[in-house]
């Protein structure tokens, strides 16, 4: 079951519990599914209690012990166990590995993409600097995966009103409509500032019209690098400005380029290679990836399904909070996950391929789909050969 599913099946038992008159609510149209947070258990997490404690008036951890028996009778769930003030952990069970590779197979690079913000503009404000470019450059492709487009724009900070780095709805004064000198992903010009105070009233003898809220600027100011980045190459000076938060200030080295366990890009891009070497050695053997359940005790094996299920919600995380370091801290989690397990993926000696090795190669090929898409949003080459 696929995080996509998950969230249907809690709705499929919130709309139960209403038919039943359990619970006097508006069923939503949508329920988040997310991995499990600190102090929770299983394979998923769903804050649907506590989004429907309000309108249901009733405390937050009733409306869990009235879904949990809905959600314990649905198929492809094996467990539900209630955390903290009402959250609902949710333990699959047989399947869940198989249908989230077959969702990564079907999607391919379109895995993790959502409708959040479809319809939507989101204006970006940045200065004339070069991790803000990059910043931008990344979240118009980030915001893209969510339905959204954004626009950037360019703006003078002036000394006198500096304000702190990060995300924020800054004072600076916008550098004209002149466009074509800023990088732009949208179309429309006009610049996003309050109608003036002393603009015309509508005539009340005409019909209403609704007008569009204008979007919500952002102005970006992460943390200037200290230096130029640029010398360490394409890839590597991306990831020195992506990887950290917005508010960490950079680190430019050459540390970015050691093909070393220490160094983040490399265990991601290696990750990356090792998926691709492991579908030639199949290939070597006879043997191609089949979705099938990877059981618990393989090394590393629950750490990549977890990853690999938690991508989509980094995704809309990051597109959310215009924030590309999240997206980067989880290939790093997933590469890791992936190099532990990797050694388990084909026969070892005169072990003949099994149904098992098929179902260990499929997962193993799905964390290459996503650690090339991770990688591809982030402007990063993804290569084969490392």
């Amino acid at each position: 079951m696929t995080p996509v599913e998950l969230s249907r099946t809690v709705l499929r038992a919130v709309r139960r519990a209403v038919d039943e008159g359990e619970l006097s609510v508006v069923v939503p149209v949508r329920a988040v599914v997310t991995p499990p947070g600190p102090g929770g258990c299983g394979d998923y997490a769903t804050n649907i209690a506590l989004q429907l404690a309000r309108p249901a008036g009733r405390p937050a951890r009733q409306v869990a012990e009235i879904l949990r028996p809905h959600l314990t009778r649905s198929e492809g769930v094996a467990d539900v166990a209630i955390t903290g003030p009402g959250f609902l952990n949710i333990r699959l069970g047989g399947g869940a590995g198989a249908s989230l590779v077959r969702e990564i197979q079907r999607r391919r690079d379109a895995y993790g993409h959502g409708d959040i913000l479809a319809g939507q503009i989101v204006p970006l404000r940045i200065p004339y600097d070069i991790r803000a470019e990059v910043v931008a450059d990344t979240l118009v492709r980030i915001v893209a995966t969510q339905g959204g487009r954004a626009e950037v724009h360019h703006i003078h900070i002036h000394r006198s009103c500096a304000e702190p780095a990060g995300t924020d709805l800054s004072r600076a004064e916008p550098a004209g409509t002149d466009l074509p000198q800023a990088k732009t992903a949208g179309t429309d010009p006009s610049p996003a500032e309050p109608p003036h105070i002393n603009a015309p009233q509508a005539d009340p003898a005409r019909p209403h019209r609704l007008h569009r809220p204008r979007p919500q600027i952002t102005t970006l100011r992460p943390t200037p690098a200290p230096e130029d980045p640029t010398p360490l190459g394409p890839d590597a000076a991306r990831w020195a400005l992506l990887h950290p938060a917005a508010h960490d200030r950079p680190r430019i080295s050459a540390d970015h380029l050691l093909q070393r366990e220490s160094n983040p890009l490399f265990r991601v891009r290696y990750a990356h290679a090792r998926t691709r070497a492991l579908t030639r050695n199949a290939a070597a053997l006879g043997c191609t990836g089949d979705p099938g359940d990877v059981p618990e005790d393989v090394p590393g094996g629950g750490e990549l399904v977890g990853a690999l299920a938690g991508y989509p919600a980094v995704l809309t995380q990051a597109a959310l909070h215009r924030a590309p370091d999240r997206l980067a801290r989880h290939l790093v989690t997933t590469a890791d996950a992936l190099l532990a397990f990797q050694h388990t993926v084909l026969p070892l000696g005169d072990e003949k391929p099994s149904a098992a090795h098929r179902a260990r190669l499929a997962l193993a090929e799905a964390a290459g789909t996503v650690l090339a898409g991770g990688l591809s949003l982030l402007g990063i080459s993804a290569p084969d050969y490392l």
